[in-house]
């Protein structure tokens, strides 16, 4: 939304890389308008929804640039949605356009028959035969490159931002104006300060979490490297090649580059910053981090409810827990930052201490609307007062460090007692033949649930169940150790690299009426 101004202050300096291909905040400031006199020539009028599905590349930036300056609603799907996803997720937005990649144009059109409210297709890149598809460089190029913006109040709907959370149910979070605001004064605002010359790769979806970082970096005059796809030895490639100065992976992106043979040898010395949230990391794939990328780390906490990070465990507390200060701190998630009042409460709604868990509630301009067309789900997630509950379970320690204990609905109950799956998995991901470790409940006649573990071995490594268990001993109370371990090649994870823990369970439980025993 700042696109205007940057593009006066640096108009040749590179906004976007992408491939071979470099755009210039002024271009990007020319082909943003003209989108936008393009759009509104079709006729799509403020506040009308705008739905784009396709993997990272600068037309989605440019595309998000013109409907701030036009008013109108990005509904951002994850270009790795199941087709019947898609068209649900089409269905619940009712958007007025959809812009597609040739990867997504058959299923795009698949759902026209279901969503009546797609009056105009437009294809990023030339489609054969054209009809029903307009060409999006011919639809620029029939029109002016003058500035176009109309102002927009804070409570304005500016995106749809859909999420699985942890159900897998597809839902879109309404983000308003207001809270991208907020979003963006977080990050440039210590999260990721950067300025002209500083490099951002995005390997993850920018329509998902990794968009976030867009209109921050655009702010402050910094580039973003666009990935296609995530291969680690690309990705490690293209930070030397591009001397990356900040990185955003999840967890199982690090892991993958960590296993990457050339780690060793590329030259990575141009990260400052290597910023990973939207799932847990282990305390020992932390430290091997931190030896591989250098003293570089920060994590965020956040969620598509929260407009991005509201916790974040910077580099300084990484270097305080790896050098042996405060080495419990690799287990937190951080310390509230900028606005967001995040406070960890129990079932009365007050503040828990010591070694007592609550639910991570969050209050603040970042704190969303509410879930579009679902109101029965935002009764359950907003409270009368504006406290977001998470659903995460965790405890404060007393310098006000927020450690996670698990998901509500995660937890498993065996024999009465309550065992957290995130707490065993840190343990486990301490042996050093465990690459990946997921833990379910499964069901048991006599507990009701005991705990497994699902083991993905490192590469050359041997290890049996017994062995796993053992581990466990001393480190764990009993009843939280595992009864028996399953190995597997992968474990499954979602559209955006997260570990599905809902699918591993569900092997387990196939065929019972009761998800419970």
């Amino acid at each position: 939304m700042y696109v205007a101004r940057s593009a006066r202050h640096w108009a040749d300096k590179p906004a976007i890389l992408f491939r071979d291909r470099a755009v210039t905040y002024g271009e990007l400031e020319r082909r943003s308008n003209q989108l936008a006199h393009a759009l509104r020539a079709l006729g799509l009028q403020r506040g009308d929804r705008v739905a784009v599905v396709s993997p990272n590349r600068p037309e989605i930036v440019e595309l998000e640039c013109a409907l701030y300056k036009l008013g109108l609603v990005k509904v951002a799907l994850n270009s790795r949605l199941a087709p019947g996803e898609l068209v649900d997720a089409l269905d619940n937005a009712e958007p007025v356009a959809c812009l597609a990649g040739p990867e997504h144009r058959a299923m795009v059109e698949q759902a026209t028959e279901r969503v009546k409210s797609l009056r105009h297709l437009i294809a990023f890149a030339p489609a054969p035969g054209a009809a029903p598809w307009a060409d999006y460089e011919a639809l620029l190029a029939a029109q002016p490159d003058t500035h176009f913006h109309v102002d927009m109040r804070p409570e304005e709907l500016a995106v749809l931002h859909y999420t699985s959370g942890s159900t897998g149910k597809l839902k879109a979070a309404m983000q308003t104006v207001g809270n991208r605001m907020a979003s963006l004064r977080k990050v440039i605002m210590g999260r990721m300060q950067a300025q002209p010359g500083d490099v951002l790769m995005l390997c993850g979806p920018i329509t998902h979490a990794s968009g976030m970082f867009i209109q921050p970096m655009l702010y402050q005059g910094a580039t973003l490297l666009l990935m296609e796809r995530f291969q680690p030895a690309e990705i490690l490639e293209a930070i030397e090649k591009h001397r990356v100065t900040m990185c955003f992976f999840v967890p199982a992106m690090i892991y993958a580059l960590l296993a990457e043979p050339s780690i060793k040898t590329r030259d990575l010395s141009s990260l400052r910053l290597v910023s990973y949230g939207a799932a847990p990391m282990s305390p020992a794939r932390i430290r091997e981090a931190w030896a591989a990328f250098g003293p570089v780390l920060s994590q965020g906490y956040g969620a598509g409810e929260t407009t991005g990070g509201v916790v974040a465990l910077g580099i300084n507390d990484h270097r305080r827990a790896i050098e042996g200060e405060r080495p419990e701190l690799l287990s937190a998630c951080g310390r509230p930052i900028c606005e967001s009042d995040v406070q960890v409460l129990d079932e009365q709604g007050q503040p828990v201490s010591g070694d007592a868990i609550g639910e991570i509630c969050v209050r603040g301009p970042d704190v969303f609307a509410g879930y579009w067309r679902a109101p029965e789900q935002t009764s359950d997630a907003l409270a009368a007062d504006g406290w977001l509950r998470t659903g995460d379970l965790a405890r404060v320690d007393r310098e006000g460090y927020i450690f996670i204990v698990d998901r509500k609905k995660e937890m498993l109950v065996s024999g009465g007692f309550n065992v957290y799956p995130s707490e065993v998995e840190s343990v486990l991901a301490q042996h050093p033949a465990v690459y990946e470790v997921c833990v379910v409940g499964v069901p048991d006649d006599h507990w009701g649930e005991t705990v497994k573990a699902v083991v993905v071995l490192r590469e050359g490594a041997q290890a049996d169940g017994g062995e796993i268990m053992d581990f466990c001993r001393g480190r764990l109370a009993d009843f939280k150790r595992p009864r028996s371990v399953d190995f597997v090649p992968q474990l499954p994870k979602n559209g955006n690299g997260k570990l599905s823990r809902k699918d591993v369970r569900e092997h387990y439980w196939r065929g019972r009426e009761r998800r419970v025993n």
